[in-house]
């Protein structure tokens, strides 16, 4: 049985109520303003803790620091080249796991986790029209 414990609950608390998906130095900062004596070794261990346990997922997204994940449920993930947002995509139905013959896989899947790369919202905005693949590859 887990000990319970203020710090686990209160940074399971704080991803929860969260749609972003911070790292471990975000986690830290805001909880340090509840909890001003609280390490940061102590919050990497717990949101370790937490992943392992399964109430929260630990994203990484192949680029700089791990994310954190209130949301357990099964979704996939977009992460911005350009400024490292990391953002749900929600899945509308399951398709079936294939082996590569594409026949059925009869083992047992316990978890996946799918990630799409490219530019969010926000930095597609940022970018001037004049700046598509097109016209920057002609300029060269």
């Amino acid at each position: 049985m887990l000990k319970h414990s203020r710090q686990r609950d209160s940074i399971k608390d704080f991803l929860m109520g969260r749609t972003d998906h911070p790292t471990a130095e975000t986690v830290y900062s805001h909880i340090r303003e509840t909890i001003p004596n609280i390490s940061l070794a102590t919050v990497y261990r717990n949101l370790t803790l937490l992943a392992d346990l399964g109430e929260i997922r630990k994203l990484h997204t192949g680029e700089g620091p791990d994310h954190f994940d209130g949301n357990v449920a099964p979704h996939d993930h977009f992460v911005c080249r350009s400024c490292g947002q990391v953002l749900d995509l929600l899945q509308e139905g399951s398709t079936p796991v294939r082996s590569m013959d594409g026949s059925p896989f009869d083992g047992k899947v316990e978890s996946k986790q799918t990630f799409f790369y490219g530019l969010c919202p926000d930095c597609v905005e940022q970018r001037p029209e004049a700046e598509d693949i097109g016209n920057s590859i002609s300029r060269r």
